[in-house]
């Protein structure tokens, strides 16, 4: 039986019941939350996917304690049944849609209450679609939208409130990306992927940035916004050439700050800490996306962060938190993601995962 509570409510895409997506065995929808305190310490993340033609969904929260990124997985069977925003000891309640959020953890010495109230609509980002020779490595959509937190962070039974003016972004994306166990008869030589993202939050307003890039630097998708406090798309500025210069940190793919261009502004890029995303699955050799773990697995991990080897593969993936300064003395914060497999040209990069 394919019927789950999903076919109960007018979101059906095509004539077959909810829980079939199209026939892409990579078809995923995913959450995506992370958070700081004004000052950047305390930063969290929360991840959520569920993988329909896998019968996977996994879960990750991650905070970071005096140098520590405290990691907890999450990852069950399905079920078909989509709906169900729970994984283990994770789950998301959706307290009204587009706007506010809250995000439950309790489990192996973490637990968590944290609400996500949004400060203006989402902004829809540009499709990404991505072909590599006759595969379609990529094809989806992402909402973007930055926040204010609520609630409290406990681990190992020291709890702390969030501080006043907590902030940070979430997004919701939804499509095909390459997800559970790895095509055998994917391409050959070395993969490329650049990707940069940096959403800030701003005093009054928040700034969107991303580009993915080509082994040349010619980008195949990117864009800049610029959001203000309470608005709608009808108020939102897009810049369909936004220009970042970003130099790496020596000796590492990660980078050391940088000066973005949108239009007629410019927004520098300071970083104070760093967040490793395999922490949430990304390029986690045993956490990845959508990989099968059975009925239910449940695992902590605590990662030093000042041990991290930085040429790692699983370690490239990393949002760098910044202070960032924009025109006339405006003040905000905001993460600088970055991940750079393969050969980048405008960076000097070559090789699979070989430092600046």
């Amino acid at each position: 039986m394919a019927l789950s509570r999903g076919d109960d409510y007018p979101v059906h895409q095509t004539p077959d019941p909810i829980a079939y997506s199209g026939t892409d065995r990579n078809f995923y929808d995913r959450y995506f939350f992370n958070g700081y305190a004004p000052d950047g310490t305390g930063f969290f993340a929360v991840a959520f996917g569920v993988y329909p033609h896998l019968d996977v969904a996994d879960a990750h929260f991650c905070v970071i304690r005096d140098g520590v990124q405290h990691c907890l997985h999450a990852s069950r069977k399905l079920g078909m049944e989509r709906m169900e925003l729970a994984c283990g000891p994770v789950r998301i309640e959706i307290v009204e849609p587009l706007q506010c959020l809250r995000v439950i953890v309790e489990g192996e010495g973490i637990a968590v209450d944290l609400t996500f109230t949004g400060r203006a609509f989402p902004i829809e980002e540009p499709r990404f679609t991505w072909r590599v020779g006759p595969r379609t490595v990529m094809d989806y959509t992402r909402l973007t939208q930055n926040g204010h937190y609520e609630g409290w962070i406990e681990v190992d039974g020291k709890r702390a409130v969030l501080a006043q003016g907590t902030m940070g972004t979430r997004d919701r994306s939804w499509g095909v990306r390459p997800v559970g166990a790895s095509d055998p008869q994917f391409g050959g030589g070395v993969p490329q992927f650049f990707w940069q993202w940096t959403p800030v939050n701003l005093p009054t307003r928040s700034l969107f940035f991303h580009l993915n890039a080509h082994a040349d630097g010619t980008p195949w998708n990117t864009r800049g916004v610029v959001a203000p406090d309470g608005n709608g798309p009808e108020a939102f500025t897009e810049v369909h050439e936004p220009c970042m210069d970003a130099p790496l940190t020596p000796g590492t793919r990660w980078p050391g700050g940088g000066t973005l261009r949108i239009g007629d502004e410019q927004f520098r890029f300071e970083p104070v800490s760093r967040f490793q995303m395999r922490g949430l699955g990304y390029t986690s050799p045993k956490w990845g996306h959508g990989l099968d773990h059975g009925t239910l697995e449940v695992e902590r991990e605590d990662i030093a962060l000042d041990t991290i080897d930085p040429a790692r593969p699983d370690n490239l993936h990393v949002q760098m938190l910044c202070k960032v300064s924009g025109p006339a003395g405006e003040q905000g914060m905001g993460v600088f993601e970055q991940l750079a497999i393969g050969d980048y040209a405008p960076l000097g990069l070559t090789g699979l995962a070989d430092p600046a």
